[in-house]
């Protein structure tokens, strides 16, 4: 009995170690993300000397690296290049740190990927085309950067997206038309940047769409009348663009600002309601 015993403690330890040890390739990905942002000055440090398994915001599940959540603990500097040989990958939260310089183009890797927040960062450059290659992709969240450029045209192969947060940066240029094939987004927040060009009918595409947020752009044209049809949409802000014509009194209530727009002069027009809803 009491060998049985040992056999069983000796058995389960070696399970427990078996799951703690990541490979080498990992292990060392690691450790380079530590010395790229200044892990001495981490309000939460990794003992480089210790299993991985006590490493703060570092998940593992058999033998693999799956998630990273290092939200909040004072990361400076660039990402590494190896830092995207986590390749088993499947949670990033690195927001609220001041990680600076590009998203590298190699994110494509980290093909597991199905959350990325990078957000409130030092973040610039552009958003590299090669995200659109994470299939798994579900929430993308690089808001509060300095990011420019335009949106990546094949975005819309991102099909399993549900949350897509780039406001607050400097992002230019129309809306990528496949951006409307992404039918199960739910949270479309594009506000406070630089982007222009009208919207398109497709936009009833969106049947999950629970909140989009459009404010502060350069849009422009007539606010599409498929709006109305989102009939999940609960949070509405087009304001402050340049959008022109009539919209109905269903879309200009939902709208946090009740389509306040600037004209040419940079000044404050509210949209007119349409004749039909007025007499209703």
């Amino acid at each position: 009995m009491k060998v049985l015993v040992i056999f069983l403690y000796t058995f389960l330890f070696s399970l427990s170690v078996l799951a703690d040890t990541v490979s080498d390739k990992e292990k060392e990905a690691l450790i380079q993300l530590y010395h790229a942002t200044n892990g001495s000055q981490w309000k939460k440090k990794w003992d480089l000397s210790l299993s991985v398994s006590t490493w703060y915001g570092v998940r593992a599940e058999n033998g693999k690296v799956i998630a990273l959540d290092l939200a909040n603990n004072n990361l400076q500097g660039k990402l590494p290049e190896a830092f995207f040989d986590l390749v088993n990958l499947e949670t990033v939260n690195l927001e609220k740190n001041k990680i600076e310089g590009n998203l590298s183009s190699s994110v494509f890797n980290l093909k597991e990927l199905e959350t990325l927040n990078i957000s409130d960062n030092r973040l610039s450059g552009m958003i590299p085309s090669s995200i659109c290659q994470l299939s798994k992709l579900k929430d993308l969240e690089l808001f509060a950067n300095k990011i420019s450029g335009e949106l990546p045209s094949e975005i819309g192969k991102l099909n399993q997206l549900e949350i897509l947060a780039v406001f607050n940066n400097e992002i230019q240029g129309k809306l990528p038309v496949s951006i409307y094939k992404i039918s199960g987004l739910k949270v479309l927040l594009l506000n406070n940047n630089k982007l222009c060009g009208s919207l398109t009918e497709e936009i009833s595409n969106f049947t999950a769409l629970q909140n989009l947020s459009l404010f502060d752009n350069n849009f422009n044209g007539g606010v599409p009348k498929a709006i109305e049809k989102l009939v999940n949409l609960s949070e509405l802000n087009l304001s402050y663009n340049k959008f022109t014509g009539e919209v109905s009194k269903k879309t200009a209530l939902l709208d946090a600002l009740n389509m306040t727009m600037i004209d040419e002069n940079g000044n404050p027009f509210l949209l007119e309601i349409n004749q039909e809803n007025k007499l209703q």
